[in-house]
């Protein structure tokens, strides 16, 4: 497959010097919010990039090419005044291959309804011992960042280690259960606001019944796409028997969220890669993905057949 291949620049390269943890690209989209000056979204965007990308997120020492890509998206589509935005985000996050240029896909969310406060000129501020602060709707915003600072931080280090991502999960779960309240704006915390929210995402990764999805992670890209250069069908083996591992996993826990983030972010890389595997892969391939994955189907049935 060829977006697999190429020169993995970084695997020589030395830097003695220690950045922080994400390479995080912020975007804004406002043009449905009126009555607002255009200098409010640019310094909005400015502020959310330095939170990002400046704050120490973890005790680890990360050397530059080792940041995690990441994209934060953020479509306004409500001004309430007072300084009150309503936003939908798209998080995303990728990883590395080694011995490639290639970024794998690991986070792909679409957070529908976030409500926060932003005052122009008041700087950014979490305290993970304060999560609620003085103002709900300001910490409202640096709550729902660090909570996905610590999701994208914990499946990058689970695609590294086996469960090394737990700690990051604790983390992301300690900030939903203290996170701030405002029953005329803020949602998404609580467990009865929807099946498929923040609450629900860390629960799923937190949850025993479906720890085979650390498992799944760590075989498909340690074991799996960090070996295609070296030893592709081995690498596609090890791919299915994660699929193989998902595939139970829904069976006896049906229609997780995790498993439907997994498939979203993953579609296309797995069409690719087994679209020129050889035909016993390939069928079996198809085979469960379609079954984890009927949204798919045709995709899959494209690239595979």
């Amino acid at each position: 497959m060829c977006l697999l291949f190429g020169s993995f620049f970084f695997s020589t390269l030395y830097i003695p010097v220690q950045a922080q943890e994400l390479q995080a690209q912020v975007s804004v989209i406002h043009d449905r919010i009126k009555g607002v000056d255009d200098a409010t979204f640019q310094r909005f965007q400015a502020d959310v990039t330095s939170f990002l990308n400046q704050r120490k997120w973890t005790n680890d020492s990360y050397l530059p090419y080792e940041r995690i890509q990441c994209n934060f998206v953020f479509n306004f589509t409500q001004y309430s005044g007072d300084n009150i935005f309503v936003v939908q985000l798209t998080v995303q996050s990728s990883r590395p291959v080694y011995h490639t240029d290639y970024q794998s896909p690991v986070f792909n969310y679409l957070d529908q309804n976030v409500s926060f406060r932003y005052i122009i000129n008041q700087p950014l501020e979490f305290n993970e011992n304060r999560i609620s602060g003085n103002d709900a709707l300001q910490a409202n915003l640096t709550a729902v960042l660090a909570y996905y600072v610590y999701i994208i931080l914990g499946l990058d280090a689970d695609s590294f280690s086996p469960r090394g991502g737990i700690p990051f999960f604790q983390k992301a779960q300690y900030i939903v259960n203290n996170a701030p309240e405002d029953s005329r704006y803020i949602s998404g915390w609580k467990p009865f606001e929807g099946n498929r929210n923040r609450y629900w995402l860390v629960d799923n990764l937190l949850n025993t019944r479906l720890q085979a999805f650390h498992s799944v992670m760590y075989q498909y890209y340690r074991l799996g796409l960090d070996r295609m250069y070296d030893d592709p069908n081995n690498a596609r083996m090890s791919i299915l028997n994660s699929l193989s591992s998902l595939y139970s996993m829904n069976q006896d826990n049906p229609n997780t969220m995790i498993l439907q983030l997994f498939m979203l972010a993953k579609a296309d890389e797995l069409a690719n890669l087994f679209s020129d595997a050889p035909l016993n892969y390939k069928q079996r391939a198809l085979q469960i993905l379609t079954q984890l994955d009927p949204e798919h189907t045709s995709l899959y049935t494209q690239k595979l057949q």
